[in-house]
């Protein structure tokens, strides 16, 4: 009976050393898995902000492009305008200087 019991003690020791390594190996792979999860989200997040920076950053040069292209228009209409009517003016000026030596 002695003897029994010792290998039945030996035996529930045995079987608790190994469910103690089993939930120590269960808990390591958990937490592996869950660093592997977490690297995995990372690294798709940093993806998808690169991805949207590059979106914007080309929205935003379109933008810019559009904008220097409106203004360049709006001066070049500016200048020309400005230009007809310093050449009226000019003619005016030229006429005037005419008139004015042709009286004296």
């Amino acid at each position: 009976m002695l003897i029994e019991s010792i290998r039945l003690i030996r035996a529930v020791e045995d079987e608790t050393r190994h469910a103690k390594l089993l939930a120590q190996q269960n808990a390591r792979d958990a937490i592996e898995e869950a660093r592997r999860f977490g690297e995995d989200r990372i690294s798709k997040s940093h993806a998808r902000a690169a991805s949207e920076v590059a979106h914007l950053t080309r929205a935003a040069d379109q933008k810019a492009t559009d904008q220097a292209l409106e203004l360049a228009s709006k001066t070049a209409n500016k200048q020309a305008t400005l230009r007809a009517r310093a050449e009226r003016r000019l003619e005016s000026a030229a006429k005037l200087i005419v008139e004015r030596i042709l009286k004296s």
